[in-house]
């Protein structure tokens, strides 16, 4: 990562077949966040990201997440907080057009530990500036969390019982009615019961299609469709192209290893980080009060 004292405007940092989790921590920096391939899980205050390989997760400087990356082909991009004009003050989700994908792999050429000169400098205020543009737009395929404790049962069973679990075997596991259910679930989430579930749908059938070669009928059953169309029409109409079309779609990191030596490629290896060591060697723990966040041991990174 960025090394103490580094006055880096901007720079990169590839996650390439790491398994990193990290505790809920924040930088002093814009992040643009990416899944070359696969998908990595990014978390804010009120909800969780899946992030596929055709969005990116755009966190801006200050904002408390924690990530999970599990040996996939990934990255980041991070910007001196004043080189973007437009504040977003949430963790969001946004789609990546393909000049995105490509100046974001191009831009691995220059790591955050790294020196700046003038060439990157140019390259990463451009990039800054068209970033300033692509973040107004909003994917939100998102998985709430909670830290209320039926709300985290409903999701867990939901989650354990995705092919089959229906709303009475929900209520009968957690002893509540449906209609108290689904009061106290909107209430507490922002969505109803349905629209969560049809997000856990959506985030295992993009795992099963990025990391299987399983047939397109069987992971709409295994994701509780009975009908293979209704699953294609369901999974069209939030990630604007169908399973078949988006299991077809080039992985980016076919292309990066033609962009980037191997000379600068991570090496392979397990990066765990518990909650109470620092994210790098700048890292201060940061203990908001009262939110509850400052009790997990809150990690200020750079």
């Amino acid at each position: 990562m960025r090394s103490v004292g580094s006055t880096m405007s901007a720079g990169a940092f590839r996650s390439d077949g790491m398994e990193i989790e990290t505790p809920w921590h924040f930088h002093d920096l814009h992040q643009l966040m990416y899944a070359f391939e696969g998908s990595v899980e990014v978390e804010g205050e009120s909800a969780r990201f899946i992030l596929p390989h055709q969005f990116a997760a755009w966190i801006p400087a200050g904002t408390v997440h924690r990530t999970v990356i599990q040996n996939v082909r990934s990255g980041s991009v991070f910007f001196r907080a004043d080189m973007i004009d437009w504040t977003v003050d949430r963790l969001r989700v946004v789609p990546v057009p393909n000049l995105m994908r490509e100046m974001i792999k191009y831009a691995m050429r220059w790591p955050i530990n790294g020196r700046e000169d003038s060439t990157s400098l140019a390259y990463y205020e451009c990039l800054a500036r068209l970033c300033s543009e692509w973040i107004t737009e909003e994917v939100r395929l998102t998985l709430p969390s909670s830290d209320d404790l039926r709300i985290t049962a409903i999701m867990n069973f939901t989650r354990a019982n995705l092919a089959g679990g229906m709303l009475q075997d929900v209520c009968r596991a957690v002893n509540m009615s449906e209609r108290s259910l689904r009061r106290h679930f909107l209430k507490k989430v922002g969505i109803s019961w349905e629209d969560y579930r049809l997000r856990l749908r959506l985030c295992q059938a993009i795992e099963l299609l990025d990391n299987t070669k399983m047939p397109i009928g069987e992971i709409a059953a295994e994701v509780g469709y009975t009908s293979q169309s209704a699953f294609a029409r369901t999974f069209k109409s939030i990630m604007g192209m169908g399973p078949a079309v988006y299991r077809n779609v080039e992985h980016p990191s076919r292309i990066v290893s033609r962009l980037i030596s191997i000379q600068d490629r991570v090496n392979r290896s397990r990066v765990v980080i518990p909650a109470h060591e620092s994210w790098s060697h700048r890292a201060s723990y940061f203990m908001p009060s009262p939110t509850p966040l400052g009790e997990l041991g809150l990690v200020k990174a750079w």
